[in-house]
């Protein structure tokens, strides 16, 4: 860890002040992304990213957060202590100034923080404009100073109430519930966010705590907290663990996990990777902790260096003949687990959501560091070497018939004239955002879309029988797939390195399918082959899943459609509808002995249908439930967290079956109504 500065280092003049607060409140969603719950949680990313801010120049290595009842949360860290001492300038406290103006921090300026992940400076001022009200407690200089605030405003002056021996600051917040749709904080999200971090800044230690009572707590059912539920993180391998971790339930190609970390001028690189048998790409870069899911110049760096030093080796040893080809960068991204972590002063950032690192610096500094260490790494480790070096080349074999498959598949589709699938009932329209396809499970399904479709705009593509799980497959056996092929062909941007997102023929993709267990089955199916070979057109807004209705309920002349066991509960409730009269009114409807017998005058009046099969309705129904754009109910496909996402399909989908046994076990009491 680095030596401490004097204290007067970093003081109120440290402190530079660019702007006010006013706007905060008018427009939230410019700040912290919405006023839902992802904005609701990024309220304590904000906080906690000046806590890491110290702990990455050495001034902290103890973080605290706790969620406390009424909705509160309260962040502590044992660094240096937000300065408290009166701004030249301005006439303030340095602390008020930094609760309550924007761009007023220690990331401006000399004698603050050289390296930070919060690149405006505006986090806690931001929390402070949000909240009902804030509580700032700093142990400094011997002494405990608090100060209040409501709504952004400061109660009172800054004061000092006790002597400590401490050093530290704490911030505890209270969410304000007219600006945000939710107040309640997913203990799940927390701890799979702060858990990255943890990695992301090795030797720190991370508690969290949940002090809050009811059903809050009970809520999320996949994080098991200890018995007083508090989670604790400290990782001395920093991200090398963290690549153990994504690689739990992954068959590894080679077992010493490479890692380097080397400070390059002003840019700290730190890199990890390890192979396996996975047939897609985790890579995870981050630029000052945080995520940037559209990489950068430190990604373009990686992915120059891996590629070159891994043909330099391979020839060095005679593994590539001068015949063969060298091996390309997708060969040799195949299996990869990576985290690129680099930590720099000026992080440059491209769009809002910092999701592209644009420093210049960043490209050579990574490039040389992983070049020259990884070349190391593959001499003294020459079984290891052999493990990547083999998925490489068996990735480029296959790549080979992935390509000679691809061009049969469209050579075919041109000498038949007519390369659209046959199966396929298209649209008129030409224009793609006009446009949108519906993949339906099964011909009865497809043949009620049909007929009952807007014929301008919809195009049906029914697909035959669950399709092929591509998380255990290869780009060649997914071209060679009839269903898949079509779906291929019908979307229009090819796959793979052929891909291009500009020729997708349909603004909507729709996945269609029946609500049984098979029917969520193929949807998965489905979403696998979106999320591993398609993951541009989930973070494009173009895959949605139809949300067809579970019940029909006529009473008298009135029909009511309802699409969850939840509107069901409501409905139930509206009018007077005990739970034996409902069953008594649905058996009578599917099996001729009830209806002999008596039934309750209000059981009589209802006429219930529970549709298991799209196939059960007729087009006019499913054109009017689930298809009319005017009245439809639709889901999009997002992508939150792509690390969890992929883990997730890695357990569901992947070749182990242990973990997903585990998962089952784990998560098979909290499933209601399971149709076998």
């Amino acid at each position: 860890m680095a030596a401490k500065k004097p204290k007067n280092s970093y003081g109120a003049e440290s402190i530079t002040v660019l702007e006010g607060l006013e706007a905060v409140r008018k427009r939230p969603g410019m700040y912290i992304g919405s006023t839902g719950a992802a904005g609701l949680h990024h309220m304590i990313w904000e906080v906690v990213d000046n806590s890491f801010d110290e702990a990455m120049a050495g001034h902290c290595n103890e973080i605290s957060i706790t969620l406390l009842p009424d909705h509160w949360i309260s962040v502590t860290d044992n660094g240096r202590g937000i300065p408290v001492g009166i701004h030249p300038k301005k006439k303030v406290s340095a602390l008020e100034l930094v609760l309550t103006t924007l761009h007023a921090g220690g990331k401006f300026g000399d004698g603050g923080y050289k390296v930070s992940g919060g690149l405006h400076g505006v986090g806690v001022s931001v929390v402070n404009a949000l909240s009902i009200e804030v509580k700032a407690e700093i142990h400094r200089e011997g002494k405990i100073w608090v100060q209040e605030y409501t709504r952004g405003k400061a109660k009172a002056k800054v004061k000092a109430i006790g002597t400590s021996k401490k050093i530290g600051t704490t911030i505890s917040f209270k969410a304000d519930e007219t600006i945000f749709e939710t107040t309640n904080y997913s203990w799940k999200t927390i701890i799979d966010h702060l858990r990255q971090q943890a990695y992301l800044n090795k030797g720190v230690k991370l508690t969290i705590i949940d002090k809050r009572e009811g059903e809050e707590k009970s809520t999320d059912i996949t994080a098991k907290p200890f018995p007083d539920h508090t989670y604790k993180f400290y990782f001395e391998g920093g991200i090398k663990s963290y690549v153990k971790h994504i690689n739990r339930n992954r068959e590894a190609k080679h077992d010493n996990i490479f890692y380097i970390e080397k400070q390059v001028e002003e840019v700290h690189v730190e890199i990890a990777l390890q192979y396996t048998a996975e047939y897609s790409e985790s890579l995870h870069p981050f630029a000052n902790n945080i995520t940037n899911p559209d990489g950068g110049m430190h990604v373009q760096g990686f992915r120059t260096a891996l590629t070159r030093t891994l043909n330099s080796y391979a020839r060095n040893k005679k593994i590539l003949k001068e015949k063969d080809n060298n091996l390309t960068g997708e060969d040799v991204r195949e299996g990869l687990t990576a985290i690129i972590s680099v930590k720099l002063p000026e992080p440059q950032f491209e769009g809002q959501t910092k999701g592209k690192l644009g420093n210049p610096e960043a490209r050579p500094a990574v490039e040389a560091t992983f070049s020259e260490a990884f070349m190391i790494y593959l001499e003294e480790h020459p079984k290891d070497a052999e493990g990547i070096i083999g998925k490489c080349v068996l990735a480029a074999k296959a790549r080979q018939a992935a390509r000679s498959a691809r061009d049969a598949v469209l050579r075919k589709g041109a000498l038949e004239g007519f390369t659209l699938p046959g199966k396929l009932a298209d649209c008129s329209s030409r224009k793609a955002e006009n446009s949108e396809i519906y993949i339906v499970e099964g011909d009865s399904a497809g043949g009620s879309a049909k007929q009952g479709r807007d014929r301008k705009t919809q195009a049906i593509l029914p697909l035959r029988g669950k399709v092929l799980n591509v998380e255990r497959a290869r780009l060649d056996r997914i071209l060679t797939n009839n269903e898949l092929k079509s779906l291929i062909i019908a979307l229009g941007t090819n796959i793979g390195e052929m891909f291009n997102i500009e020729k997708l023929r349909y603004s909507k993709v729709i996945i269609m399918t029946d609500a049984d267990v098979d029917g969520s089955h193929i949807r998965t199916l489905l979403l696998t082959l979106f999320f591993r070979y398609f993951p541009d057109l989930i973070n494009n807004g173009n895959i949605y899943i139809a949300q067809p209705p579970l019940y029909s309920i006529r009473k008298g002349k009135e029909m009511t459609w309802l699409y969850t066991d939840k509107d069901l509960a409501a409905y139930k409730k509206q009018h007077g509808i005990t739970d034996e009269e409902f069953l008594e009114a649905e058996e009578s409807e599917n099996n001729e002995e009830v209806k002999e017998k008596t039934k309750s005058e209000k059981a009589k009046k209802l006429n219930i249908q529970r549709y298991k099969g799209l196939g059960e309705m007729n087009p006019d129904q499913l054109w009017e439930t689930t298809m009319n754009p005017e009245t439809r109910m639709m889901k999009r496909v997002e992508i939150e967290d792509a690390e969890k996402a992929s883990e997730i399909f890695d357990i569901l989908m992947g070749g182990e079956v242990a973990p997903r046994k585990k998962f089952i076990q784990t998560h098979a009491a909290s499933v209601k109504n399971l149709d076998i």
